[in-house]
């Protein structure tokens, strides 16, 4: 079959990876991939919001399936203008990807399933936040409705700040229209965990646990960012945890869907935090995380193919996901200054490095190549440096170790990731 993966980060050169193992896959396009996916899938310069031009190419190259990986395309209605034009899409259709476009809408769906989560109130107006921020206990969380690229949610630790906060989402539009309205949330504390999931609409398959660190500096300070690194499994994911959350949120959150006629197909992935009260949801995504992909599909024994064709055909009840009994920690290279300013177009050396090297793995999240055929940098985040273990503490050492491999000028990167698998 033809596949054609949407999307050119770290996320889409894991899938993309995994994809060129499946014996059904004979060619693989990217649309518009980076300089490591080039390796293993065919680029093609094509935005992931130029829905037309998508679809056009799927249809001309005769492609079996295309996999819509980031969250604006799924939000905008990507799967939807495939399935017009009669092609086979992976992921949710633009009326359950709402599931993530909106914080909201997904905080009513858990209030009113009663699905765990932290309590809260939505304002439109920042006058009404601010009038509500002026009695309500502190710390609180504010969230972007929208999708904010990961970054809309701000931790306030006093009023001040608080106040700050609606400021920042609501007046000075930092994420645009993301912020026109905000999820104001009761600060949980605890463990954070994700876990992703494959949906057919109405079963679901969960995926082994990951751990993301999302602050740019270590000992989790800094802002927040797309996430620096991530650990799977999680040591605090024991199987009292798994259970609750099989029964009282995973399922739950796909019959809900289904209720409010949302069909849900394609990646459900629960934030979790282990709170002293229970698991309770943080969050949902309508994709694979990005970098918590670079650590889970390196575990998966499936053929990514055939479940991603049991999402989309209805049966996947009738296969059993397996991981094998190891882990995997992955550290991302960042360029200095990244969330915020940083240069791009430095050389990266290194690469070669990886090619021979069983169980390492270096993920472009941002790359491409220069007119000398050089890869340079590209982007915030450049490289997700994954490597397996037999332990997540043999893991740790084994990607600390690689991270030293590659080179470019301006590399950045967290010192820390995984730190918590000693505490566990």
């Amino acid at each position: 079959m033809k596949v054609l993966i949407v999307g050119g980060g770290g996320r889409e050169h894991a899938i993309a990876w995994k994809l060129a193992q499946s014996p059904k896959v004979e060619k693989l396009y990217c649309a518009p991939g980076n300089a490591g996916i080039a390796s293993v899938a065919e680029c093609v310069n094509i935005g992931v919001m130029d829905f037309d031009k998508l679809t056009a190419f799927a249809q001309d190259k005769k492609i079996d399936l295309t996999v819509v990986a980031p969250d604006d395309p799924l939000a905008a209605g990507a799967v939807d203008a495939f399935e017009a034009v009669g092609l086979r899409a992976f992921g949710p259709r633009k009326n359950a990807a709402i599931l993530e476009g909106s914080k909201a809408f997904s905080k009513d769906l858990m209030k009113k399933y009663n699905i765990p989560t932290a309590s809260y109130e939505t304002f439109d107006s920042a006058e009404e936040a601010l009038a509500y921020l002026e009695t309500a206990d502190m710390p609180i969380v504010l969230k972007a409705d929208g999708l904010a690229l990961g970054k809309g949610v701000l931790i306030c630790n006093t009023r001040k700040e608080a106040k700050a906060g609606v400021q920042t989402l609501m007046l000075d539009k930092q994420f645009g229209a993301a912020g026109n309205r905000i999820v104001v949330e009761e600060f949980m504390t605890g463990r954070e965990v994700s876990v992703l999931s494959f949906v057919d609409g109405k079963n679901i398959q969960v995926m082994t646990s990951a751990q993301d660190h999302k602050r740019a500096k270590d000992g989790d300070e800094g802002l927040n960012t797309g996430g620096m690194g991530t650990f799977s499994p999680s040591p605090f994911y024991t199987k009292e945890v798994d259970d609750f959350c099989r029964k009282h949120i995973y399922q739950p959150t796909v019959d809900a869907m289904r209720a409010e006629g949302r069909e849900f197909k394609g990646i459900i992935f629960f934030g979790l935090m282990l709170t002293e009260k229970g698991p309770k949801v943080l969050e949902y995504n309508a994709r694979f995380g990005d970098p918590e992909t670079q650590v889970v599909l390196p575990r998966m024994k499936n053929d990514l193919a055939e479940v991603f064709e049991a999402c989309i055909d209805g049966t996947l009840d009738q296969m059993e996901l397996e991981f094998a009994d190891n882990a995997a920690v992955c550290v991302v290279l960042a360029s200095q200054g990244y969330p915020e300013h940083y240069e791009k177009g430095y050389v990266i050396s290194g690469l070669e490095r990886f090619e021979d090297q069983d169980g390492y793995y270096v993920f472009h999240a941002g790359s491409r190549l220069d007119d000398q055929g050089n890869v340079v940098t590209n982007g915030g985040r450049v490289l997700g440096v994954t490597a397996l273990g037999a332990d997540l503490k043999e893991a740790r050492t084994n990607a600390y170790k690689a991270v030293h491999w590659v080179e470019f000028e301006n590399k950045y990167m967290r010192h820390d990731i995984g730190k918590a698998i000693d505490e566990a």
